[in-house]
Formats: structure tokens, sequence, C-alpha cells
């Protein structure tokens, strides 16, 4: 007979409240901690941890598995990266509400928003559901392997409410203003943790267009938080316009959450060729939490980046003209034509035509570094495409074009979009170490052919951890290990989760810090319809536990699928 359901020994024990590390066990038993220290007894199962940290499940609040978690049971790659609560619906795009004549429209959203192709969408979707409450219910009454919580987004919300005009970027008006704050409380009500919003200008749908919520005003953002507000509350999450000077849009952060009370959550980085106004964002910060408000910056631990290769959406000759004539050619085909020297000359010399503004993004040379196994996220910018065409006297685009042809067309380029100023971590790693931040965006469930960030709480350990890193940054491990999960939890409302005490949920990672190795992203076709995606896998990871059943080991899935919708902010 077993005294408890599971036991791991022996381990170094990161709490999660960024306290002092403890050597000992850890008992679990009906998935809840049992007991923490010293465990007599047996366990039903056991797990050797002797040099091993134990730490709680992390949480990543910047998701979109909107889609990934009605289609699949495993949200990956979160959950490979020690990853058990994430939290979807962000940047004010998702899929309900929605009538059926809009679901085309919220498609092409995201699509254009977050690179996920309509025919996975289309193909992958039952929509069996209309308002946000009855999209909960289908999400609540699937299996997967971690937790999710899930914010009412903005899109849905305004074409639901306002139709072609909200579509349109109309101006709301006050029957449009008193539905959507309407709406906002029955969602709230029913489980949705908050409400999010987008303010970035490259956000576009797939025909080009700005999405619905795009400079939706302060007083339309501010009612329909004062329906957060009436039901139960919750937090205003926002992504801001970074092509604007993160102060100066920061006033969107600050005087929603003031008139409303709501915590506010929204995207930070620093910009790479200057100054971005992110410094004086951490003063501002600062002021709004002084006088009793709760707000905090999402902070990716390297730098925000986007992926390029043949394979994959943008690479550095998807918009030449030239290109059209093959775009649609299986890849050895491609690489044959490539070697063309009429092809290779036009490619070469071309000029990008229009189109979205990601694929434009393919050709930042300054800021273009090969991807390599195991990946370099934070490589010396003599590395950059830039300064090795400048090295070799040539153009950048000879560079890529090399490269692609060298790596049989396999190889990928790390496209840095920002937060890696004067190609050094330390903006990354300042942002981090503020009271205020907290580690996030790892976009996992979206752009599915262009990013591939949800590794993060890999990287952060490694690099800065067990690091440091060759700037000579670090991080203490219980320090890191709170970033991860009770602050990150704390900054969402989930106060039910990211602490390892007695009583408390039982998600917990077992990590092999000396072993711990982000290998290169790689492309599968496990989407609906056939479609590819980005993942990427670690080594370290000896046990990732969710609500005491283990659903990882070694880097592999076990089958367990103990996962829950997170209805609403948890107390403690």
């Amino acid at each position: 007979m077993s005294d408890f359901d599971l036991i791991i020994r022996g381990g170094t024990i990161a709490d999660g409240t960024g306290g002092d590390l403890l050597e000992g066990d850890l008992a679990i038993s009906g998935g809840r901690i049992a007991a923490i220290g010293e465990v007599s007894g047996k366990g039903a199962e056991e797990i050797d941890a002797k040099g091993r940290i134990v730490t709680p499940g992390f949480v990543d609040v910047h998701t979109h598995y909107d889609g990934q978690a009605i289609w699949s049971d495993v949200l990956d790659p979160s959950s490979a990266h020690g990853v058990t609560t994430a939290v979807m619906g962000n940047c004010g795009v998702g899929f309900a509400p929605c009538r059926a004549e809009d679901h085309d429209l919220l498609i092409r959203v995201m699509e254009g928003v977050e690179d996920i192709p309509g025919v996975v969408m289309a193909d992958g979707l039952p929509w069996n559901w209309q308002s946000f409450p009855e999209y909960l219910d289908r999400v609540a009454a699937g299996k997967r392997d971690i937790d999710v919580a899930a914010y009412l987004p903005h899109s849905p919300l305004r074409v639901f409410a306002m139709g072609e005009r909200g579509a349109a970027q109309e101006p709301a008006t006050e029957d449009d203003l008193a539905l959507m704050r309407q709406l906002a409380r029955e969602a709230v009500e029913a489980g949705a943790l908050g409400f999010a919003t987008s303010r970035l200008s490259i956000h576009k749908t797939a025909d080009g267009g700005s999405i619905p919520s795009f400079e939706a005003d302060v007083r339309e953002l501010t009612e329909i938080c004062h329906g957060v507000a009436e039901g139960g509350g919750g937090t205003f999450q926002i992504v801001l316009d970074a092509f604007r000077r993160w102060d100066v849009e920061y006033r969107f952060v600050e005087e929603v959450t003031r008139a409303t009370g709501l915590a506010g959550t929204f995207t930070l980085a620093s910009g790479n060729d200057g100054d971005s106004g992110w410094r004086e964002v951490l003063d501002l910060l600062d002021r709004s939490n002084a006088a009793g408000q709760h707000v905090n910056a999402q902070v990716m631990p390297r730098p925000i980046g986007l992926i390029a290769g043949l394979e994959l959406t943008v690479h550095p000759f998807v918009l030449c003209p030239s290109w059209a004539k093959i775009a649609d050619l299986p890849l050895d085909q491609k690489l044959s034509a490539m070697r063309d020297p009429d092809l290779r000359e036009a490619l070469l010399t071309e000029n990008f035509t229009e189109g979205h503004p990601f694929n434009a993004l393919g050709r930042n040379w300054e800021w273009m570094f090969p991807l390599n196994d195991p990946p370099d996220y934070a490589p010396p910018k003599s590395c950059s495409i830039a300064d090795q065409a400048r090295a070799r006297g040539c153009s950048p685009q000879e560079v890529a074009y090399d490269r692609l042809l060298e790596t049989g067309g396999k190889g990928f380029f790390m496209v840095a979009l920002g937060n890696y100023e004067g190609a050094t971590l330390q903006g990354a790693h300042q942002m981090l170490n503020h009271s205020h931040c907290v580690p996030a965006l790892g976009d996992g469930g979206a752009h599915y052919g262009a990013i591939c960030d949800a590794s993060y709480s890999t990287y952060l350990l490694s690099e800065f951890v067990r690091g440091p890193n060759r700037e000579g940054l670090s991080i203490p491990l219980a320090e890191a290990v709170h970033m991860l999960s009770a602050k990150a939890a704390r900054a969402v409302g989930l106060a039910d989760r990211g602490v390892l005490s007695v009583g408390a949920k039982a998600d917990v990672n077992v990590i092999d810090l000396d072993r711990l190795q982000l290998h290169c992203p790689e492309i599968v076709h496990d989407l609906p319809a056939g479609g590819r995606r980005l993942t990427q896998r670690a080594t370290g990871y000896d046990a990732t536990i969710v609500s005491g059943a283990v659903i990882r080991r070694n880097g592999q899935l076990t089958g367990a699928k103990p996962g829950q919708l997170v209805r609403g902010a948890r107390a403690t």
C-alpha cells in the first residue's frame, strides 16, 4: 500500500517564491502537494531527483492556443519547456464571440496577425459555438496535457457587436459600447481571465488591412473593461504599438487600469538600434504600482525573433518578382532552379514588391543571423548577414543565397526584431530584473511558419542561470524560477499556482540544469489539413507534472491529459 501517489526524491527545490533553495523530497497525493522536506513513506511512483532542480510548473501568460486547444490535446511546444499553464486570447484575436457569417473574417484576422493558415482553421475548428461562454464550454470539454486560461479578445468582440462597422474600425456608438460592456461582463462571469486588445500597427489581416481593434480609443477600452470589473474583475492585456515610443503608448495602460481598477499587462521590449522609451516605462510602472494599480510588463528573455527559411512564411527572397515562378515547387526543385545563373542574378538584384509587413522583415540584414543547432539567440553582431557581407565584400543577398544553397534549403535565419539593443541582452536582463516585469511572449499556437519563442523558459534557465552568458549577465536560480512561475501567475491574477507548498496544486518540473539544452527549431506537419508549423525540443526536462500526473518524461509525452480550463482568476 502506497502512502503517496508520487514522491520526487532528493532534489534541489526552488519553490517559486524566490526564497532559499531546499534540498529534500516532495510528495504528491490527489493532485496536490502533500509533503515537502524529508518525506518518509512510499510513493506509488518515485522519481530520483538527485542532482536535479525541482520547480513549480511554469506559467506562460502570452500564448495563442485558442485554435490548437480545440483541435489538439497537446499544447506543444510550450509543454515541452516546462509550461503547465498557458494563457490564450492575447493581442485581442481569437475565435469567439462569432456568428456563422463572420467565420471567414476571423480566419483572415488570425491568418494575417498570427500566421495560422486559413485552411488549418477552416478544417480544424468545428465552430460549434457563438458566444464566448459557449467557446469556453467547448474548451473545457476537451482533454489536453496542460491547463489553459483565456481572455475575451477584442477583435471578434467588436465584429460581433458592430458587424462590418467593427471590422472597418469605425468608432463605436453608445449602443455598441453598452453591448460590448454587457458581453464582457458575461464572458468574465463564465470564466474569461479578462480582456485583451492590440494597437500594434503591423498586426494586419490576411488581406493587408488593419485588425478591428486597431486604434480603438480609450473610451471603448474603458467601457469594455468596466464590463470585466462588473463580471468579477480580471486583467486588461494590451499590445502597444512598438513603432511609437513605449512611454507615449503607456497612457492606454495607465488610463484604463486607473479608471476600472483592473490589473494591466502589456508587451515591452527594447529596440535594437536606439532608445524606444522602454527605460522610461520602467519608471512609469513604478509610479503606477506605487499609486495602487497592479500593472506589469511582459518581456522576452532573448531577442524577439522571426525565423526565416525557404520552407517558412518569410525568407530573404519571398517578395522578389522572380520568386513567384518557383514559389510553389517542392524544395528540391526550388534548389535546382536557384542554381540557375539567370534566376540567381534576378533574385540577387530585384527589389521586394509590396506584401505583408512581416515578409519585408526577411531582409533586415543588420539584424539577421544564421540559426544553427544548438541555436545561438544572442550572437555577436559580426555574425549578422550585413556584417558577413561587408567582410566578404559582397551583398547581403549573396550571403543569404549561398547559405540557403549550402544547407540544402534547410538553413534558418533568426531576424532579431527587437530586444537586442546594441547586440546585447543587457536591456532584456534589466527589464527581467524589474519588480513589475515578467518573462513572457512565447506566442505558442501562433506564427506557425515564422516564430518559435515558446522555449523562452528553457533559454532563461540555460542562458542566465546556468551561465553567466557571454556578457556576464546572470539571474539566481530561485529568482528565475520565481519569475517563470509565481510572479507570472500573479501578474494575471492566477493565485492558485506557481508555488510549491503543502496543499498547492501539484504542477511540477524536475530539471537537469547541467544538461539543459535547446535544439534548433524544426518543421513538422501535424496541423489540420496537413499544415506545417515550427516546434522546438529541449534536453534536460526529466519530468513535467500537471495536477499530479506526469505528462512528459525525458522530453517524451506519456499520454496523460490532466489539463483543465481555468475559469477566471483564482484566489489562494
